[in-house]
């Protein structure tokens, strides 16, 4: 009898182990959280003008303008846009379904809305004015540049999602590009970019790291289910 409850029984669950990539993107997402909202604090201590960085970079973007330089910058601003986001948004969304990815669909989809849902009404709260000689855009808020914020998120979830060197080096790039753009074409200063940034960076890390834990406790109640 014994020997027979020894065979039918399960064998003990063995605890998993910390997953070394979800501790560091947990710990990166919330240092870009805190910087995010010292750089907000600094922006608002200094009345929302622009920062003495800002003025700097905005003047070295002016003395570079050229034509060529401006049909470059505007290539991410127009796929960055709101337009162009949403099409790539249901497109990735899309090819994870298809790949049978659900989680990972999921995750880009969910990351995507929480950046747009945290970025849109504090830009409007803030209500930071642009240059103004911005080349690109007519609405007056910039603070975060919601471009920037979402592009870094796409980017760095798709390189949690996917673990391939070269997505993290077209992620970065597309990222760096998207960051001077906004800033050649005057619709941003420099510190709205860097916030942007950090915003993306937060939401992807944070939003992919809940997802994960998510996962593993549906995969640990599956296990122990009879």
């Amino acid at each position: 009898m014994i020997d027979g409850e020894l065979a039918t029984s399960k064998p003990p669950a063995v605890a998993a182990r910390p997953d070394s990539r979800r501790i560091i993107a947990l710990v990166v997402g919330i240092m870009a959280g805190i910087a995010f909202v010292t750089l907000r604090s600094v922006v608002a201590l200094g009345d929302h003008q622009p920062l003495a960085i800002d003025v700097g970079w905005h003047t070295v973007m002016v003395a570079t303008l050229t034509e060529a330089g401006v049909i470059l910058a505007w290539i991410p601003s127009i796929i960055g846009g709101t337009i162009g986001m949403i099409v790539i948004g249901i497109l990735l969304v899309g090819i994870f379904v298809w790949r049978r990815r659900p989680w990972d669909a999921a995750t880009i989809a969910i990351a995507i809305v929480v950046v747009v849902a945290i970025g849109a009404p504090m830009a409007a709260v803030i209500a930071r004015l642009r240059p103004d000689d911005s080349l690109a855009e007519t609405v007056a808020t910039s603070f975060p540049s919601g471009h920037t914020a979402v592009a870094t998120t796409i980017a760095l979830t798709l390189g949690l999602l996917l673990r391939r060197w070269y997505v993290w080096l077209i992620g970065g790039v597309w990222v760096m590009w998207m960051m001077w753009a906004r800033t050649y074409l005057h619709a941003h200063w420099l510190s709205d970019v860097i916030a942007g940034m950090l915003e993306g960076i937060a939401v992807a890390t944070l939003v992919w790291c809940a997802i994960e834990a998510v996962r593993d406790r549906r995969a640990a109640q599956a296990t122990t289910e009879p």
